[in-house]
């Protein structure tokens, strides 16, 4: 009985070893080569985003019309990070006695924009408006410079 076990046993080890090494053995017999896909169309897309001057936080006017300039070129930024990532809506109401007691809506944007450029950046009446153009086109270059984004040219198997 115990000879039967010993047989066993190493008749399923030796199965086993020879399932685990045959598996194995495949991924050594190629070699894939690699080509970088560049897209057909590249979108350019605008931003604008807009500031009041006059409620700008400072005494000073020159440090207002600064501020405003900040404000609305981060504005416009924001809307390209819109357009590139979309934006996340959340909401919640409460309803009691079939009236509605609260009701919030949240929304919120993230994302990196790199190589956004400004077109235009002016004051109209009391609003601060920046102009922002993002070129796919850039974006591409900058990506493949930062990036190993790959496809498969060719599998040789050996």
């Amino acid at each position: 009985m115990k000879k039967l076990l010993t047989k066993m046993l190493l008749s399923i080890s030796l199965f086993s070893f020879l399932v685990l090494t045959q598996g194995c053995s495949t991924a050594y017999d190629k070699h894939v080569q690699w080509q970088r896909v560049k897209p057909e169309q590249f979108p350019v897309i605008l931003g604008i985003g807009y500031a009041p001057i006059s409620l700008q936080k400072s005494e000073h006017k020159t440090q207002k019309m600064l501020m405003a300039i900040s404000a609305s070129k981060l504005a416009a930024y924001a809307e390209l990070a819109e357009q590139v990532y979309g934006q996340q809506i959340s909401g919640r109401m409460t309803v009691a006695d079939l009236l509605v007691e609260n009701n919030q809506l949240n929304s919120s944007v993230q994302g990196l924009i790199r190589g956004a450029k400004v077109v235009k950046s002016y004051p109209v009446g009391d609003i601060y408006t920046t102009e922002l153009s993002l070129d796919f086109k850039d974006v591409y270059q900058l990506y493949m410079a930062n990036a190993n984004h790959k496809e498969i040219k060719s599998v040789k198997y050996y």
